[in-house]
């Protein structure tokens, strides 16, 4: 390595890869010290300091100041009072001295571990600079051209390093071939013992959240904020959004003039359907709206175990549940509650149902039984678990002394049933040798104990 020219070195590679020159000086003294050391031995004490005025490495080896005969001499650790006196007049016996030495001149095995030295602090350095630039980036969308598939990720070129976008965080339908450009938004930074690893995603909901965060100068603002999202990427999304500003309809500006603000987004996510929906504290309201298009007769809510049951009618049933349960399962995902759908006919004929099972408690009237099935009580063994504070609050049981008879009467039902279901098993056990028998009898049995329990489901999502 020619040092004259190490200072045009330093600066060509801190112009051309953007690394700071103190990095690049402290890894070129490093490797002069890496072949000094083998000059001068493992023991030797050794400083390289690079000098700007001549653009050299000066070299020094620091040495003790020792009083003893040439013989006994250790020179390449030790250096006499006599000559320490000559480059320090101050010294004295005992001190480490540092002797300037000549840098040694670079052999190929030396040239070639300085340069192994060198580029691995750059490699470092260049690894420092792309983890600090992309951090912060988390959660933006970054662009770049697709390269080729590594270990089923598809590697996006951004120009300064590559990132990884996952098989599963490709569209469905999506296919790339090398040279298109990709888009996406940045969900990890990890360090790996290649450097920093940079994931990206276009399924992520966050990722619809930033392109119409793009898209509406009103949620760059921070005018519409974003509440809540969720999807099934390339098929249907749902989006709720809420204006600070009572004169901006939050809904109609990320929709736009003539929709020409959604349809940007939609284009981007090759197709995908986007329902935009009003926010709402109102766990009730903001269910209405998150099941749209569908029109909702009422809601039953359960805030204790967060969930709803949902009345349409028969015609609107499909339309709330959505091909293969999608238009709920999303609505469930973007509430956060779990949502029940029955039709106008199948909670009549499940509150019939009820009634009927409710009145075989001994005095229980069909107001009575009618009350408790609106509440959600639907057979006897619920209503024996129910607990006195809630059926207190029923109206014909506010009277504690009767809400627990009628508990008491109810949970006689519910142990002479059980009674009466090991009798029943028993005799299948003793009857029946087969063992296939007794499962399909005990199936058979668990069935009609259900059917009599008055046990009914919809369509529901959590």
């Amino acid at each position: 390595m020619n040092l004259s020219e190490l200072s045009r070195v330093i600066e060509s590679v801190g112009r051309d890869r953007g690394i700071k020159r103190d990095i690049i000086v402290s890894a070129i003294e490093q490797a002069i010290l890496a072949a000094a050391q083998k000059k001068y031995g493992p023991h030797a004490i050794l400083e390289a300091h690079y000098n700007d005025e001549n653009g050299d490495v000066d070299l020094y080896l620091f040495k003790k100041v020792v009083d003893s005969d040439d013989d006994m001499l250790e020179e390449s650790e030790e250096i006499k009072i006599q000559e320490a006196l000559e480059l320090d007049p101050q010294a004295q016996i005992g001190d480490e001295l540092g002797v300037k030495v000549e840098t040694p001149s670079f052999g190929r095995v030396d040239a070639q571990t300085a340069k192994q030295i060198i580029f691995q602090k750059v490699r470092d350095a260049e690894r420092d600079i792309i983890f600090n630039e992309y951090m912060p980036l988390k959660g933006e969308i970054l662009s770049g051209i697709a390269r080729r598939m590594e270990r089923g990720n598809l590697v996006i070129d951004l120009g300064k390093t590559d990132a990884y976008l996952p098989k599963n965080e490709i569209i469905p339908g999506e296919n790339y071939k090398p040279g298109d450009r990709v888009q996406a938004i940045l969900i990890d930074v990890a360090t790996t013992t290649k450097g920093p690893a940079l994931y990206i995603s276009r399924t992520s909901p966050k990722y619809l959240m930033k392109l119409f965060e793009q898209e509406v100068p009103e949620i760059r603002d921070g005018i519409i904020e974003i509440k809540q999202c969720s999807r099934e990427p390339g098929s249907r999304a749902k989006m709720a959004v809420v204006s600070k500003d009572r004169d901006i309809d939050p809904v109609g500006a990320c929709v736009g003039m003539k929709g020409v603000r959604v349809q940007q987004v939609i284009q981007e996510l090759k197709g995908e359907k986007i329902d935009i929906i009003p926010w709402s504290d109102n766990p009730m309201v903001f269910a209405r709206s998150a099941l749209s298009p569908a029109e909702i007769s009422s809601i039953r809510i359960d805030e204790r175990n967060k969930s709803m049951e949902i009345m349409v009618e028969d015609t609107q049933l499909s339309l709330a549940i959505g091909k293969r349960g999608q238009n709920v399962r999303l609505a469930a995902q973007i509430t956060g509650w779990k949502l029940d759908i029955i039709s106008k006919t199948k909670l009549q004929k499940r509150i019939q149902d009820a009634i009927a099972n409710l009145m075989l408690i001994e005095g229980v009237n069909e107001t009575q039984a009618r009350a408790l099935a609106q509440v959600g009580v639907l057979n006897i063994r619920q209503f024996a678990e129910t607990s006195i504070e809630s059926v207190l609050r029923v109206p014909g049981f506010e009277e504690r002394e009767v809400a627990e008879r009628y508990k008491a009467k109810a949970q006689a039902l519910v142990d002479e049933g059980a009674s009466f279901v090991n009798g029943v098993q028993s005799t299948v056990n003793t009857i029946t040798p087969d063992n296939d028998a007794k499962s399909v009898a005990s199936e058979k049995l668990k069935e009609m104990i259900q059917q009599a329990e008055g046990a009914s489901a919809g369509g529901t999502a959590e």
